[in-house]
């Protein structure tokens, strides 16, 4: 009965990423008809303007919603396996503003010098950053005991990082970082096919790490003791958690900026949806579930005020912060009853 819930679930999130895939396909400020998308996919390029729009604008777009939406909800869910608590993830912990300013200084050394950074060298820095915020979440773990208070030091590191980033794009001179402004809010727009091969590379090899360690993983959800007992190397499993969590929130982060809350509140709708957390479960149906609700809400931020585009961060935080405020009433109420 259980494995039919499962595969209700699946089946139903996998048509709804392939209605909004769709959506976010026909809908936008040009109008491009459902039947038209379908002649151009199907081969027809007669129409130069329209097979421009959905090759080089729409379809990427589209793609990096599912694979860094995915890869958001999932860096999430092993945070939130690695601290045992259901209210953390990278955007709340501070990482994704870690890999913003690492990557911001990193784009403002290059084309101050004249140059641009490279793809390599902007997943680096945003690695580096994410890795810099999430070592210093841990050395605070170590020392204060209250998960609650560790969020609120996250949440404060996450501010502080923001407005060091604010302070270097405000007041630089050169039209092209002043641009950085649009991307440090969070967004998809601009992204090609060049930089949707090295998102799927790197989400691909996160995907496949996550799978090594599914078996770990749902030995640690019965605690450490007992999974130590069944033979997992705890040292190498946690810094496991820690580099997988960090390179997916870094990819993220490096081509679309800061994108909050899905990493927090995906896992908690997928995980009420399924009543499950096992982990060789709960890691597609997250990834599958941020990749919905990125896709919606970028739908909703290109189209809402079009042609003004939105941030996608600030559509995020409305439509998914009433879900952390729900799951944090809950866990309160949980933690008063117990």
């Amino acid at each position: 009965m259980q494995k039919r819930h499962y595969g209700l679930f699946f089946s139903f999130i996998l048509v709804l990423i392939a209605v909004l895939f769709w959506m976010n396909l026909v809908l936008g400020s040009s109008e491009v008809t459902g039947s038209r998308v379908l002649q151009i996919l199907m081969g027809d390029l007669s129409d130069r303007v329209s097979v421009s729009i959905l090759y080089s604008i729409r379809l990427p777009r589209a793609v990096a919603g599912i694979l860094l939406g995915g890869a958001l909800a999932l860096s999430g869910y092993l945070l939130q396996t690695f601290f045992a608590n259901p209210i953390v993830g990278p955007f709340v912990l501070g990482i994704s503003s870690g890999a913003k300013l690492a990557v911001a200084l990193a784009m403002i050394f290059f084309l101050t010098r004249g140059r641009e950074i490279g793809l390599f060298m902007m997943v680096l820095s945003a690695f580096v950053g994410a890795m810099a915020a999430m070592v210093f979440v841990l050395l605070l773990s170590v020392k204060v005991r209250s998960m609650s208070v560790l969020v609120v030091c996250g949440i404060m590191i996450g501010y502080i990082c923001s407005a060091i980033t604010d302070f270097v794009v405000t007041f630089a001179d050169d039209s092209n970082i002043v641009n950085l402004h649009n991307w440090s809010m969070g967004s998809l727009s601009g992204i090609g096919w060049t930089q949707i091969r090295v998102i799927a590379g790197i989400v691909a090899f996160g995907i496949c790490l996550c799978i090594v360690i599914v078996k770990p993983m749902n030995a640690y959800r019965l605690g450490e003791t007992y999974a130590r007992s069944v033979g997992v190397n705890m040292l190498l499993f946690r810094v496991l958690l820690i580099l997988i969590s960090s390179l997916l929130a870094a990819c993220v982060t490096a081509f679309a900026g800061p994108i909050s809350f899905v990493g927090i509140a995906v896992p908690h709708l997928v995980r009420t949806a399924l009543g499950t957390d096992r982990a060789h479960v709960m890691v597609p149906a997250s990834f599958l579930g941020g990749a919905a609700v990125t896709l919606f809400c970028d739908m909703l931020a290109r189209c809402l005020f079009a042609p003004t585009e939105v941030s996608i961060s600030s559509v995020t935080a409305v439509c998914l912060v009433p879900v952390v405020i729900v799951m944090m009433i809950q866990r309160t109420n949980t933690n008063r009853n117990d």
